[in-house]
Formats: structure tokens, sequence, C-alpha cells
């Protein structure tokens, strides 16, 4: 009797056990998931800092302040930075400079790395919003395709776009063939600001035009008729209706292009290299020199930079997330109703902006394709014989190529089996606000801040080269391990802007009716919320994969044995030794790969990726 009573008694025990957990299971795994991001996220980049802000074991801001008082660094504020009291001499040199004619400061490398994200942001800007124009207000065949490929090249690996840029716009590239045809002397557009700035636009213009595409589309078109019966001309609708819907989305995607380029590091080293260097890439630089206290105090000012603008694009996310979705949209008029509407001011303006996409959204790609296709002789199969070569043990190049594409798809399964659920649970905690909504909102946006070479330094420092332990144990996390943890740190934030449009427009009263017929919080989410928001579950894991193939920065860094090259580092090591055919056969695959992994966004999860 005793002992069935004990076994009551443990049996009632398990029960409750199993209710506590079945009850408490999504706060349990909120706190897996911050767990993961403490160990792949949170620790390396706390190491890196510690390298900024500790010298001989003790803290000291000296690595900090040698930075922001060299003006190597910081331009002309180095003496603000190194005499901030002295207002009255700084205001003098203000009033020289002044009467001067503002001629153009010393930037220093933290103001060029800010200088060229400006100009870059322009530059997307303006090329994103026309074509966010055209798609909302005109329909045309192939505009829900168009619409569709606006983020591809979002996700095309930075090397692989620098390749395609290398090949257009080189002495011998298609552009300068081109205007040889007509007589105009080539153009030297490598190693310059100029094509830095494009080669930015090429990738931030789509992801303004889709962001704004998106705002302008859930319009709600009876706030603009009211505007125009009541006598406003379109004009004035417009600016005094339409544009205040429209400013919170090209406001955060402004933001989120400026912090892009800011932190802008393969497209600088492939086509400026150190003569044009950006914050990453001189942190790169200092790394390979093991300047590790200046690399640091540089990530720190990075990241604090960083940080600061993101807090903008937070709030401008939160007002688009505010406005909700509008019962009626603006109607689209057909872009070519008839053939004499080819000759009207607006479709000339229209097939002029469609040409100058085309030149620069497809040309880069097509002269890597065509480069890659193309020897002394003329159309050749020869680079891609390179690469078999290689793959066959030669002696010239260390780098095969298909040990690159197997870790790249490897690397990128495993970054989503980590970054997919840690993003949905993220995402059901924040839009669902139970307890710690804010701490996991600032969770997942803390990586859009932070490099990828500052968490493949961290990554490095911390748990490749190993963790102390108390009892003589070691926590050390290498090869390509260490490689997916940087990748799942990078792709889940933007699993988490994808899911979590998706979750909130489920309606709750369905979640509310399963609980209420006794289902578990976590039964409720799978059974319900999951299934009805598949199509940004779907559209975060295309990201996090596409993102995961492409990333550069962190897999750089941690790569460096050539048994966990992937295909970013295998075009990066062919281009830096001048090899251009077989850089552009490797990023024509690398194209392939990518491309045939991110298509799924559409096909199957419907098209509503539009939020970041």
């Amino acid at each position: 009797m005793a002992s069935e009573g004990a076994s009551r008694r443990a049996t009632g025990l398990t029960r409750r056990g199993y209710q506590w957990v079945r009850e408490r299971s999504l706060p349990i795994a909120a706190l897996v998931a911050g767990m993961v991001l403490l160990v792949v996220f949170y620790f390396p980049v706390a190491v890196v800092f510690l390298e900024g802000v500790v010298v001989d074991g003790l803290p000291s801001l000296a690595p900090l302040r040698e930075v922001l008082t060299d003006p190597f660094y910081v331009g002309v504020l180095a003496d603000v930075f190194a005499r901030p009291t002295a207002t009255g001499e700084h205001l003098d040199s203000l009033l020289r400079w002044a009467a001067t004619g503002f001629a153009r400061p010393s930037l220093g490398l933290i103001g060029f790395t800010a200088y060229q994200a400006v100009l870059s942001t322009v530059a997307s800007v303006a090329i994103g919003l026309p074509g966010a124009y055209i798609l909302a207000r005109y329909e045309f065949r192939g505009r829900r395709l168009l619409r569709s490929l606006t983020i591809l090249p979002f996700v095309l690996p930075g090397i692989m776009v620098a390749i395609g840029f290398f090949a257009m716009f080189s002495t011998n590239g298609p552009l300068n063939a081109l205007l040889g045809v007509f007589g105009v002397a080539p153009v030297e557009m490598l190693f310059t600001l100029e094509i830095i700035v494009l080669a930015h636009a090429f990738y931030n213009a789509p992801l303004v035009a889709r962001l704004a595409t998106a705002a302008w589309e859930g319009v709600d078109a009876r706030t603009v008729e009211t505007a125009r019966s009541l006598g406003a001309s379109r004009r004035r609708a417009f600016f005094d209706v339409l544009a205040p819907q429209l400013a919170p989305a090209v406001l955060a995607g402004t933001v989120l292009t400026f912090v892009f380029t800011f932190r802008t590091f393969p497209i600088v080293l492939a086509l400026g290299g150190l003569e044009m260097a950006t914050i990453e890439v001189w942190i790169f630089s200092r790394i390979q020199q093991l300047d590790l206290t200046t690399a640091a105090a540089l990530a720190i000012v990075e990241t604090v930079i960083s940080i600061g603008v993101l807090a903008l694009y937070l709030r401008f996310e939160s007002r688009q997330y505010g406005a909700g979705q509008a019962p009626t949209q603006i109607d689209r008029e057909p872009l070519l109703p008839s053939f004499r509407a080819l000759f009207r001011p607006s479709r000339v303006a229209i097939s002029v902006y469609g040409v100058f996409v085309a030149v620069l959204f497809i040309g880069p790609m097509v002269s890597m394709i065509a480069e890659s296709l193309t020897g002394p002789n003329g159309l050749t199969l020869s680079h891609y014989a390179f690469l078999f070569d290689r793959q066959s043990g030669g002696t010239a190049f260390q780098i095969k190529p298909w040990p690159a594409v197997r870790n790249s798809l490897l690397f990128a399964g495993a970054t989503l089996a980590i970054a997919l659920p840690t993003g949905i649970v993220v995402a059901v905690r924040r839009v669902r606000g139970d307890r710690g909504g804010v701490l996991l909102d600032v969770l997942a946006t803390a990586p859009l801040a932070v490099s990828g070479i500052v968490l493949g330094i961290g990554l490095l420092r911390g748990l490749v080269f190993g963790l102390p332990l108390p009892g003589g144990w070691r926590l050390q996390v290498t090869g390509g391990v260490a490689i997916v943890a940087a990748h799942a740190a990078a792709t889940y934030p933007f699993v988490v802007r994808n899911v979590a449009p998706a979750i909130g427009r489920v309606d709750l009263s369905l979640v509310e009716s399963a609980r209420a017929l006794g289902a578990s919080r976590v039964r409720a989410m799978v059974d319900v919320e999951l299934p009805l928001a598949v199509a940004g579950i779907v559209a975060g894991a295309a990201f996090a994969v596409a993102i995961s193939i492409g990333e550069f920065n962190s897999t750089v860094i941690l790569a460096e044995g050539g048994d966990y090259y992937t295909m970013p580092v295998a075009v990066e090591r062919y281009l830096g030794d001048r090899t251009l055919g077989p850089a552009t056969a490797m990023g024509t695959v690398l194209l392939a790969v990518t491309s045939a992994s991110f298509v799924v966004i559409d096909r199957v999860g419907g098209g509503r990726g539009d939020r970041l």
C-alpha cells in the first residue's frame, strides 16, 4: 500500500510537472532562444568590445581616445574630441572655415564612411522611389514578377555583385566597349567613389522600392478620393494625403539603407580597396596586422553610430505596423493603354528610367556571366574547365569549387535550423505583447547594428580559441559550427521581420478560441497561428538561406582553413589573384545557387515578405 501511494504521488508530480511545462512552454522557448543568441551573438560581440575598453587587464578608454583624437580617423573633429571644453577655439575655427567658403574639410576614415553612406542612401532613394511609383500606380504585363524580383538584389552576395560591377565597368568591359562605338574615350570607374555608390544603389534601391511599393499599395484610396472631391488638385492630394501615409515606409527604407551602406565591406574591398577604405575595411586590415585593440575601438564606434540610426528605423517601423492594412487601394492605370501613349512625356520618362535600371541592375549580372564564357578568342568554357581542374587537385590554387558549393549549402541548411525557430519564437513573443516583448524587440534588432566582421572576430577570439569553464573544462566552437553560429546571428533578424507581420495579421480571436477549447499556448501557436502565417515563415526561411549562402563578412574571418571555404570566399580568393575569368565563373555558380534558394519567396510564400 505504501509503495502504491508513493507511485500515485510520483505520477501526480509528473503530471503537474508536465502541466507546468506545457503552460509555460512558450516562455521556456523564448528563454532558449535568448540563450542561443547569448552564445552565438552577445558573448562574441562583448569579447570584441572588451578588447577596446580593457588594457592590461584594467578598464581604460585609452583605445577609444586614441581613435577619436586621431585625424586619420575623425579628420577635423580630432581637436574637438581632444579638447572638448575649448569651445571658444572651436568656434573660431568654425568661423574661419565659413570665411573660406566652407571648403571641404578633412573627413577622416569615419567621416568618409558616413559620407559615402549618405551618397549611397541618396542614390538608392532617388532610384528606388520612381520604381515604387511605377509598380504601385501602373498595371502592365509582368508587374507581379517584377515586383517579386525587387528584393532579389538585396540577398545577392556582395562579393558577387562586386564581380559583376568589376566585369561591366572595367576598362575593357561592356560599358566602355559601347562608349567606344560612339567615339567616346574609355571611362575609368573602378576604384572610385562613384562605382561604390552605384554598387550600393544596386543593393538598396530595390529595398527602398519594395518597402515604398508595399506602403503605396496599402494606402486607403478613399482618403485621396475625398481630398479630390473637396477640390484638392492631384499634387495637393499627393503632398497632403498620400505622402504622409508613405513617409514611414520611405524613411524606414532610407534609414536601413544608411545602416547597411555605413557597414559596407565586400563592395568597398573589391571595388575600392584601401584607397576607399571604410570603417569595416579598415577593421579587417587591422585584424590582418594583429592590431586587435584598434580594431575593437573602431568596432565600438561603428556599432554605437549604427544603433543610434537603427533607433530611428524602429520608430518608423512601428508607425508602419500601426497603420495596418487599408480596406481599399488606389486603382492602377494601364501603363500603355494605346500606341500614342508611348509619346506622352510621362511614358518617355518611364522608358528612360527603365533603360537606366536595366543597365544598372541587369548589366553587371549579364556582364559577369558573359565574362565567365569569354576568352581571348571568343566564347569558351575554359574558365569553368579551370574550376574543374582545381577540383581534381591542381596545386596552383588551393580552393576547390565543389567543397565551396557543398559548404555553402550545408551551412545554409544548418543556419535555417537555428535561425527559423529562433526567429519564430521572438516574432510571436514580440507581436503578441507577452512579457519581455520590449527586450525581445531589442534582441531582434541588435544584430543589424553589428557587422559580420565584428561578429567573426568575436567568435574567433571567444569560442574558436576556447572559453575556460569551471572544473578545467573548455567551451570551444570551431570550423563549420562557428560559421553556422555567425550566419544564424546574422540571418535571424530577417526571419523576425518577415514572420512578425504575418503573425500580426492572424485574427487573435482564433487563438483565443483554441485556448478556450483547451489548447495550450504552444498548441494554439502551432495549430492556428503558424499555418496562417506560413507565407511570412517561408519568406523568412528564404531570406535566411539566401543570406547565409552569400554571407562573406564573418565567413572570411572564420574560414581561414581551406576545408571551410564557401562560395563567396572562393570568389574573393580568385579575384584577389586577379583571375577574373575563374572569379566570374564561380560568381555565376553562386548567382544560380542564391537565386534558386530565394525563388520560393513569392512562389510558395505568396509574396508577403514586404518588411525587413
